[in-house]
């Protein structure tokens, strides 16, 4: 049973984070745009107070995966610059930690953007 725990734990965290988003999409006027950013700010926030961690502990992918984790991948990385290099850390850290996502991310787009072709709506 200790082998499905972290699994449970990871759907579990990842759940929570999309069922708050689903309410605040429900229940508020907030565009999903808006709730995008808010996640991200919220991870650099939760993150930058080092609260974050305790969740990533806690539920694992399931915290790091979503973009709350990506704000989170973010503080993470400027504050490491900062402690590395100084105030110039502060400008670089971020991208720097969160580049092979990025990267990751324009490759994949390119090559799905290469294998189908777009369809009008409608």
């Amino acid at each position: 049973m200790d082998g499905f725990l972290p699994y449970l734990r990871a759907f579990l965290c990842g759940g929570t984070f999309c069922l708050i988003g689903q309410i605040l999409i429900d229940r508020t006027k907030l565009t999903p745009a808006k709730i995008l950013v808010l996640y991200v700010v919220s991870g650099v926030i939760l993150g930058g107070l080092g609260i974050y961690q305790h969740i990533v502990d806690f539920g694992g992918a399931g915290a790091t995966v979503p973009l709350t984790g990506f704000g989170y991948l973010l503080s993470k990385g400027v504050t490491k610059a900062v402690a590395e290099d100084g105030l110039l850390g502060a400008f670089t850290g971020g991208i720097t930690a969160a580049a092979g996502g990025i990267a990751a991310a324009i490759f994949f787009g390119c090559i799905v953007a290469l294998l189908f072709k777009p369809k009008p709506k409608g």
